[in-house]
């Protein structure tokens, strides 16, 4: 986990105006330890103190709507996996009381959760409301107090038992809202589009946390379905053939244990995932960032242009560099490569890369050449005429020893460009992606003199995506690299080799464009689990 993502506790609640500068500005979860003990609704609502018959009393036969869950004592935010149904708030204190009659009174209802809620939730569950898992109800998100929709507030009556925090003083609130169980439960990994402050006031939580850089391990839902901002990963007997990115979730989690008069911050767009312990009770607020806040509705398109575009150019970067450091097969120059068969009195460029603004070598022999690019000259040439298969069938092959035997323009018979996304199975690709790019511009300048047919097929006839992209990430950092006349020098004579230079290119940008498409269907898969052609993912 980055130091910068990782959860700080506070032991005190800060001024408002730090909050806002130091905790919300930097968008990472922070708890606040004990901040909520000052409630009237600390000691009030207190179980193990009556404070069960004074919220019936308070609230008397008010309607709420609970949580029933297909799957109890696990809630799935899809809403295929539950139905919120309404009953009397005092008939869900009745079932609260009921089972608080079960628990053992001799320990403390946090000494003994958080043990349990650490040694997890996968073993057996505690009582539940009707001895039936498929009949536990969860109070969740009842409504306190509800900016944007008054009729909604169930639970009105309790709001002066909350003291609004200092830190939230400044804060436009949308909602404050009540979340009860009186049994154990887990809710499913999602995040919310608020800044959100979980409060407890009664029983212990654990909530496991991740960033929102991390949701492509989480399997977020399709963006277009009913409960898009929760993950697709199952909490209990995950399928990792169905998502294979899950089993590394838990590298970029954190977790945390809240207690009775604890708060959490949980920044808008932070998956979590929550236990609660026998009869939790607890508040949370939410309100809208400053971030969202400030996001004029007419900059919404470029916005989510410009998101994708940096979600796909990190992707690509992760695809390309992912694999690690990738290098040749030790080997010796090979033994059919003679320089001196190649009579060009040229300069050589020694592979240095670090001369920027260096006059352009035009020609270098191949004894001058370095051995990894003699080696990887060799090799382009050996796979072009392994792939390509060429007219002039009498010569069937060039080598690194002779100038280029495709000397003539036959043109192949087949197209073999290959229709691949990674390195790893691309060698025209890795050979491209090891050379410094003044070493690459090296090997080309070779066979622009010598095999210039070669070049010509191993650009428009097997050059793949992947390969295309690399390709041109070496022409930039050569350019960089380069005087402007030596840049322009370098291109003439690169695509000079080809019959038609306008094809050389459309097949280079149409490679690079097809590469970049098949990052971009990652990016929605990953992040908007959308999957609109039924390809897979290439990472």
């Amino acid at each position: 986990m980055e130091e910068s993502l990782c959860i700080r506790r506070y032991e005190e609640l800060p001024l408002a105006e730090e909050f806002s500068s130091q905790i919300e500005l930097r968008n990472v979860p922070a708890v606040f330890s004990g901040c909520i003990k000052n409630w009237k609704a600390f000691s009030n609502w207190n179980p193990s103190h009556g404070g069960l018959d004074y919220m019936q009393e308070r609230v008397r036969s008010s309607i709420v709507e609970g949580m029933l869950s297909r799957s109890a004592p696990v809630f799935y935010g899809d809403i295929r996996s539950h139905e919120r149904v309404p009953l009397p708030f005092s008939t869900f204190i009745d079932h609260c009381k009921e089972n608080l009659k079960n628990i053992d009174r001799d320990r403390g209802i946090c000494f003994e959760s958080e043990k349990r809620v650490l040694e997890g939730s996968d073993t057996e569950q505690g009582h539940l409301l009707s001895g039936d898992a498929s009949q536990q109800i969860y109070l969740a998100q009842v409504p306190i107090m509800n900016i944007e929709n008054e009729e909604r507030v169930q639970l009105g009556n309790l709001r002066e038992d909350i003291q609004t925090p200092v830190i939230l003083e400044t804060k436009d609130l949308a909602s404050i809202n009540l979340w009860m169980n009186n049994a154990r439960t887990r809710s499913s990994t999602h995040y919310d589009p608020h800044h959100n402050l979980l409060c407890i006031v009664a029983g212990c939580k654990q909530v496991v946390l991740w960033p929102p850089s991390a949701s492509s391990f989480l399997y977020p839902m399709p963006l277009y379905g009913e409960a898009s901002n929760h993950s697709s990963v199952a909490l209990e007997n995950p399928d990792f053939s169905i998502h294979p990115r899950a089993k590394q979730s838990m590298d970029y989690s954190q977790k945390v244990i809240l207690h009775a008069g604890d708060a959490l911050f949980i920044p808008e767009g932070w998956f979590h995932q929550v236990d609660s312990d026998d009869l939790t009770i607890a508040v949370n607020f939410w309100w809208r960032s400053n971030m969202m806040s400030g996001m004029l509705e007419h900059m919404d398109a470029y916005y989510l242009r410009r998101i994708l575009r940096r979600l796909s150019d990190k992707e690509m970067n992760q695809i390309l560099c992912g694999d690690g450091k990738l290098e040749f097969h030790t080997c010796e120059q090979p033994n059919n490569v003679k320089a001196d068969q190649c009579n060009h009195n040229l300069d050589q460029n020694n592979g240095s890369d670090s001369s920027k603004g260096n006059k352009l070598k035009q020609r270098i022999t191949l004894h001058e050449l370095e051995p990894l690019a003699v080696q990887a000259l060799h090799e382009l040439v050996s796979l072009v005429h392994d792939r390509v298969n060429c007219a002039d069938q009498s010569q069937t092959r060039d080598s690194v020893s002779t100038n280029d035997s495709a000397g003539g323009k036959g043109e192949p018979r087949q197209n073999v460009k290959t229709n691949l996304f990674l390195m790893e199975d691309d060698p025209v690709a890795r050979i491209f992606w090891i050379l410094q790019p003044l070493t690459l511009q090296n090997v080309f300048l070779v066979m622009v003199h010598n095999f210039p047919r070669t070049l010509e097929a191993l650009i428009l006839h097997l050059l793949s995506p992947v390969g295309a992209e690399v390709l041109t990430r070496k022409f930039d950092e050569m350019d960089q690299l380069i005087a402007e006349g030596d840049r322009n020098e370098f291109y003439q004579l690169f695509y000079g080799v080809f019959d038609d230079q306008f094809a050389a290119m459309n097949a280079i940008l149409n490679g690079k464009e097809s590469f970049a498409l098949q990052v971009f269907k990652n990016v929605l898969d990953k992040y908007l689990g959308i999957n609109f052609d039924g390809s897979k993912s290439i990472s």
